[in-house]
C-alpha cells in the first residue's frame, strides 16, 4: 500500500489526465468522479514499484481505460448519447475544444483512445501500442481512420488553421 504522500503526489500530477480520459469514455460528470476515485484507490493499493514516472503514468492510463470499460459494461451505467446532452463545461476541457471534442465523443472507443493519447498526451504510436496492448500497425491504422473521420465531420479547412 502506498503512503499518503505518494498518493497526494500522484493525484496532483495526474488528476487532469485521469479525468479527461474518464470524460472521453463516460461523458457524465458523476461517472467521471466515480471512476476517478476507483483509479486512485487502485493506485494506492497497488504495491509494485514503478520504474519511472513514465511507467507510472502509462500504468494509470491503462487502469483508467480499464475502469471506464468496466463501468460501461455495468447495466446500471447511464450513458450520455451526444456531446449536446452534456449540460456543463467540465473544468478540465478547454472551451475551444468543444466542436472537436463533440466529434471525438461520437467515434468508436478505440479511436477516441488513440486520438487522446496521441494528440493530448503526446505519446507516439509505439508507446500507445504498448499502453493499449496492441500492435504498432494497429495503432497507425486507428489513427489514420480517426483522422479521416474527423476530416469528414469537420471539413478539411478545420485542420489547415
Amino acid at each position: 500500500m502506498r503512503t499518503e504522500e505518494e498518493a497526494d503526489r500522484a493525484v496532483n500530477l495526474y488528476a487532469d489526465l485521469v479525468r479527461r480520459i474518464c470524460f472521453v469514455h463516460l461523458k457524465k460528470q458523476e461517472d467521471v468522479e466515480d471512476a476517478f476515485q476507483e483509479v486512485f484507490l487502485k493506485y494506492i493499493l497497488h504495491e509494485e514499484i514503478f520504474e519511472s514516472h513514465a511507467h507510472e503514468k502509462a500504468w494509470l492510463i491503462r487502469v483508467t481505460i480499464n475502469v471506464c470499460k468496466d463501468m460501461l459494461r455495468n447495466p446500471f451505467c447511464r450513458r450520455v448519447s451526444s456531446f449536446e446532452d452534456i449540460d456543463y463545461e467540465p473544468f478540465y476541457i478547454q472551451k475551444e475544444e468543444g466542436e472537436l471534442l463533440g466529434c471525438i465523443l461520437e467515434m468508436p472507443q478505440k479511436y477516441r483512445d488513440v486520438l487522446y493519447l496521441f494528440y493530448y498526451e503526446g505519446y507516439s504510436a509505439v508507446e500507445i501500442a504498448d499502453i493499449m496492448h496492441r500492435k504498432e500497425n494497429t495503432i497507425y491504422t486507428w489513427l489514420g481512420r480517426a483522422r479521416k473521420m474527423l476530416k469528414e465531420k469537420l471539413g478539411g479547412d478545420f485542420f489547415e488553421s
